[in-house]
């Protein structure tokens, strides 16, 4: 009972639509002047313009309330009906009927393919919006990890994007009715022969997702890579790029990059510089370590905490050699070489004004104040000339 009761309204709700339908046929019909066809086009045009300034306000707001794309698939979708209702009815109002069948015809367009057609668009459609969903997922996910870079981020996004098209391409090949078979051996060999030519170019592309996700270095830290010293300025899939200090741009392939020894000089924010200084030995060397730690504290870009220290390191040739240890933050090669001269120049400064020596390089020689000369075995000096031959006169041994 239910089931017919349904299926009558079914076919009700069908004659509506054909009624209502063959109506605005025969009323578009109905107009046979020039004047009137071109009112009722002009009409037409200005419902398909209305409609769009409708339907781009309203995307607007769902735009802010779900996502961007979720607004572009709807605000597309309502302008494709009304354009499509739009064209027909331009059709029927000037009897341009036969073209339209003739040119179906010549493309040959089935029914059936029209409406795989539109499922491909929908399928396509409902992926845009949901890559829209999935960055919005990602993001509030790294937010709450702090262990998680913004390129990062980015990379599990365009990997995700990525993986979610070639779903989507798959099944509209399967909508179709692709064989896909013949297409996936092809792709086999394809990939073993260009995994054969490029084996170093994915060696750095897998070395790229590793050192991504390994994080030895972020964008802005200062590293020494193999010879070279500077800023990283890039990370990319495939290879790493460091402003050096000269100004140089050095490019190092990520392979390279992880199989290389990394020192990264800021990974805490902080570094810790060491510059050696020389003390006379007859100086008090406790109390020019504390007049060094002292000069060190006035120095505006050495950090109070941890504070400066002196360590005494070894005994020179001509002095006692200190180390005057020290910290700066946020390191850069321009913060290091001016904490450094700050540093030298105030300690320089202290030591001449507290008389501490600053000696310069020497050496002592003494001479022998006996005048005998050479002495044998028996104990009795021995003046011997030497020859040219490097031997002593009466020397015939």
């Amino acid at each position: 009972m239910n089931g017919t009761t349904t299926q009558n309204a079914t076919n009700g709700t069908t004659s509506g639509v054909e009624q209502t339908t063959s109506q605005a046929i025969d009323l578009l019909q109905q107009f046979e002047s020039l004047e009137a066809r071109l009112a009722i086009t002009a009409a037409l045009l200005l419902a398909v313009a209305s409609a769009y300034l409708f339907a781009s306000q309203r995307a607007g707001a769902l735009r802010e309330r779900t996502t961007p794309a979720f607004g572009d698939v709807t605000l597309a979708t309502v302008m494709l009906g009304v354009g499509v209702t739009a064209f027909v009815a331009l059709i029927i109002l000037w009897d341009a009927e036969p073209a339209a069948n003739s040119l179906l015809e010549r493309t040959r367009l089935d029914p059936l393919d029209g409406v795989l057609l539109l499922l491909s668009l929908v399928t396509f459609a409902m992926t845009y919006v949901a890559t829209e969903f999935l960055q919005r997922a990602i993001d509030r996910f790294a937010e709450n990890k702090d262990t998680i870079s913004e390129h990062q981020t980015e990379v599990v996004y365009r990997v995700a994007q990525i993986t979610a098209y070639v779903v989507a391409i798959t099944v509209v090949l399967a909508i179709w009715q692709v064989d896909l078979s013949g297409l996936l051996v092809g792709a086999g060999f394809l990939g073993i022969i260009v995994g054969m030519a490029a084996r170093q170019t994915l060696g750095s592309l897998l070395a790229g997702f590793v050192l991504m996700f390994s994080r030895p270095f972020e964008v802005g830290d200062w590293v020494e890579i193999e010879d070279h010293e500077g800023i990283v300025t890039d990370i990319s899939i495939v290879n790493t790029r460091i402003q050096t200090f000269d100004g140089e741009f050095v490019m190092y392939p990520n392979d390279v990059v992880s199989g290389s020894t990394i020192v990264n000089r800021s990974r805490k924010g902080r570094i810790r510089l060491e510059v050696d200084v020389g003390v006379d030995y007859d100086a008090d060397v406790e109390r020019a370590s504390k007049i060094a730690v002292e000069a060190m504290r006035d120095v505006d870009d050495v950090m109070s905490v941890p504070e400066p220290k002196v360590v005494t390191k070894e005994f020179g040739d001509s002095s006692v050699v200190l180390g005057l240890r020290f910290w700066i933050d946020k390191p850069s090669a321009r913060r290091k070489w001016r904490a450094q001269t700050a540093v030298i120049n105030a300690v320089k400064e202290a030591f001449d004004e507290e008389g501490v020596e600053i000696p310069f390089p020497q050496r002592v020689l003494d001479a022998r104040t006996d005048q005998t000369g050479v002495r044998v075995a028996g104990g009795q000096p021995a003046n011997v000339e030497t020859t040219t031959d490097g031997g002593s006169e009466g020397d015939d041994r």
